[in-house]
């Protein structure tokens, strides 16, 4: 479930950043290479996936081996699982990849809304994919091992996974008046839920001689600005641009070559939390503005990720230059405004507005 996207997450130019100083980086090379501990990718044995104690069992442990050698190029039909998938975003991507050919593991915490989903993309006329489903709950470890294990054992490999399961606990309130319950919810499956699928995801890409790529879903305020009445989502969604950073300098570290991490940034989507929130008439107006729905932004955003597998092997994404893939950008969010201003363009769209112009 993606939430409400503030205006001023697209439309904030930052004219400085922030640098970050590390005490190591005033040692000298050789000091630095005392502290580390680099292990080569073919020394290197992942630990035993382990099967969720609430569902799936009986999948049996599988012992990977990093993979050796010179990583291959990921070619399409892609494999790819998509957590949060049975809704919103997460389903309309899910769709436009199996209308391409690829094979999809669908998950959420229902089992019900799994099937159901699992059913009707099976369905899809002229579809070739293979439609899979595995229930999850992304902030128990368990559950997204088993994940992992389900995927690769029905499968064979996972060239793309895409971490979009996200919760605002369907809350729009201050912190304040926010409940515990609500705060731990939000906090897990937001940024526990996808440091525990970065973790199983890596771990079995190393692994796969072809490797594999993780894309990080973003949503408001990753972009630093004030998300008023939802400060727990806004803060977890900015923490996933630093930890797509921090895992491709771990890669690196480690000589883990094969996996790439990206990040996505759906934009403003009409989904049911995005709708709930349009109760102002500054909301209805941005909404018009600025929002699309989920089927537009998938079917702009799958044809960009099925190419960053053969991106990802470019001088350009080794060095991790487009590594984050924006639907709504900068230049198009200001024109969009402006031609709402200028003609009127898009008044009414999805909310009936109250203002004059």
């Amino acid at each position: 479930m993606q939430a409400l996207h503030q205006p001023a997450d697209y439309l904030c130019v930052h004219f400085r950043k922030p640098v970050a100083l590390y005490a190591h980086s005033c040692l000298t090379i050789p000091e630095r290479r005392k502290q580390w501990q680099v292990i080569p990718a073919s020394e290197h044995r992942c630990r035993p996936l382990r099967p969720s104690r609430r569902s799936h069992s009986g999948c049996r442990r599988v012992k990977v081996q990093a993979a050796s050698g010179e990583p291959q190029s990921i070619s399409p039909p892609y494999n790819v699982v998509i957590t949060g998938s049975t809704k919103g975003v997460g389903k309309a991507l899910a769709t436009e990849f199996v209308k391409a050919g690829d094979n999809v593991i669908i998950s959420s915490r229902s089992d019900d809304r799994v099937r159901s989903t699992v059913r009707e993309l099976s369905q899809l006329p002229g579809s070739k994919g293979q439609v899979k489903g595995c229930a999850c709950n992304m902030a128990k470890a368990g559950d997204v091992a088993a994940l992992t294990n389900f995927a690769s054992n029905e499968l064979g490999s996972i060239d793309i996974w895409i971490n979009n399961a996200g919760s605002n606990a369907y809350q729009h309130t201050s912190l304040l008046d926010s409940s515990e319950a609500d705060l731990v919810s939000i906090v897990e499956t937001n940024m526990l839920g996808v440091m525990l699928g970065c973790r199983e995801a890596i771990q079995t890409m190393r692994a796969q001689k072809n490797g594999g790529i993780i894309f990080n879903m973003d949503g408001a305020g990753a972009s630093g600005t004030a998300t008023p009445l939802f400060a727990a989502y806004g803060a977890t969604k900015r923490g996933l641009a630093q930890l797509g950073k921090s895992l491709r300098a771990e890669l690196r570290m480690q000589g883990i070559s094969n996996v790439n991490i990206f990040n996505l940034s759906p934009g403003m989507v009409t989904t049911e939390l995005l709708m709930s929130g349009a109760d102002t008439a500054s909301g209805k107006f941005f909404i018009n503005c600025l929002a699309e729905r989920p089927e537009t932004v998938a079917d702009n955003l799958v044809p960009r990720i099925r190419k960053a597998p053969q991106e990802a092997r470019s001088l350009a994404g080794k060095l991790g230059l487009g590594s984050y893939i924006r639907f709504l950008t900068l230049p198009r969010a200001y024109g969009q405004i402006i031609m709402r201003l200028l003609t009127k363009q898009r008044k009414n769209k999805f909310v009936q507005e109250e203002t004059s112009f």
